[in-house]
């Protein structure tokens, strides 16, 4: 296979190099591609990767040029410090939209696509050192519930929180038709006018950071219960689930005539909202929660209530297999744009890994990947 051949040099390749045009001995292309695939073969940082990629030099010059063989260690921290890290997330955008575009193409099912939002912070990403204080970096990432691939993520500023990061990440994504999902953070006016302006419903889930709205349904709720929902249209669900020795039963209630509702009509495209009662039994004890939300959609509860439910996609599929698969709260990178970019190299690994379609787990993928160059290859060009 020619490098050519593979998408993710295909849609890399258009990063600027930020070395001087003397100081390349090796092709910017190169290293992207051996650090992907140092990091699906196990590598939790530069060192590793060019440990693993000179077991397989020999392998790796069939389909790269490497005219001076493997980099150093310093050269990938070098040059991963100094990539623009807008510019790698905008290339990893195009990539896994192309790799979306494909499989929604070829697939069965043609409901809307739910796109759950979610941040997670780099803790191991901070400086203690007076001179280089620094405080860790978070993340705000897209996860794609059906075709369970991470889509993009875009980082907070300094000092700064994940409301002003969703709105680049949302501009940033495909999202005609979909439903956005997004914890009680993302519950803003703002962000549910761009969930619409990009063709999109969005179901936000609702605490006291929105304290009149909040108020407002809380109270509305209470009073219907206390009624027995007397004289209210509404939309009713319920489910159960057994799992690890925990009973949950979930009861969700949909009212869309909003009119009683001081706050409804500033919200953008609100026409519902939801209470969801969730019940946990655990040895014998049981404990009952209620949250809220408001969505943009009317009239499915079952709909909605899978939304709500499958939000948590983001953190089981995504944010836990980065930390214990991938190691990603351990990690120490922190020079530059180093940390950011090098969770751009597990996002990669880990979507390429989502499309290889053996039964393996992520973690049985990543070993078998470092024992076995032939399957980390066949890997590598699932991202196509």
């Amino acid at each position: 296979m020619k490098r050519s051949d593979n998408a993710i040099a295909t849609y890399f390749n258009a990063i600027t190099d930020p070395r001087l045009e003397r100081n390349k001995r090796h092709k910017l292309i190169d290293i992207i591609l051996l650090s992907v695939c140092g990091v699906m073969c196990g590598a939790d940082g530069w060192e590793e990767i060019e440990e693993i990629c000179k077991a397989s030099v020999d392998k790796f010059k069939k389909f790269l040029d490497l005219p001076n063989g493997i980099p150093s260690h310093d050269t990938f921290a070098r040059v991963f410090s100094r990539i623009n890290s807008e510019e790698l997330q905008d290339c990893f955008c195009r990539w896994i939209q192309t790799v979306r575009e494909s499989i929604i193409a070829n697939s069965e099912n043609n409901g809307p696509e739910q796109i759950s939002i979610d941040g997670k912070t780099l803790c191991g990403s901070f400086e203690r050192a007076i001179t280089k204080a620094k405080s860790p970096i978070h993340l705000v990432s897209a996860w794609a519930n059906q075709t369970r691939i991470v889509l993009g993520q875009v980082k907070t500023a300094e000092k700064s929180n994940e409301i002003t990061a969703i709105p680049e990440l949302l501009n940033l994504l495909e999202l005609t038709g979909c439903i956005v999902t997004i914890d009680a953070m993302g519950c803003q006016k703002s962000i549910a006018q761009e969930i619409l302006n990009k063709g999109a419903d969005y179901v936000l889930a609702l605490k006291g950071n929105q304290g009149d709205l909040s108020r407002g349904v809380g109270l509305g709720f209470e009073i219907i219960r206390a009624k027995n929902f007397a004289g209210i249209e509404y939309k009713f669900f319920e489910e159960e689930s057994f799992e690890h020795g925990r009973e949950e039963y979930r009861r969700y209630w949909l009212i869309s005539d909003l009119r009683w509702l001081p706050d409804a009509p500033i919200w953008p495209g609100m026409k519902s909202i939801c209470m969801v009662e969730s019940t946990r039994k655990v040895n014998g004890k049981a404990c009952v929660e209620y949250r809220y939300y408001i969505s943009s959609l009317s009239g499915d509860v079952e709909k909605i209530g899978r939304a709500i439910r499958n939000h948590w996609g983001v953190e089981n599929s995504l944010h836990w297999v980065l930390d214990v698969t991938f190691g990603e709260d351990d990690c120490r990178i922190r020079n530059g744009n180093a940390a950011e970019n090098f969770s751009v190299l597990r996002r990669i690994a880990l979507n390429l890994f989502k499309r290889e379609q053996s039964k393996r787990s992520i973690k049985r993928k990543r070993l078998l990947a470092c024992l076995n160059f032939d399957f980390m290859m066949s890997a590598l060009n699932a991202g196509l």
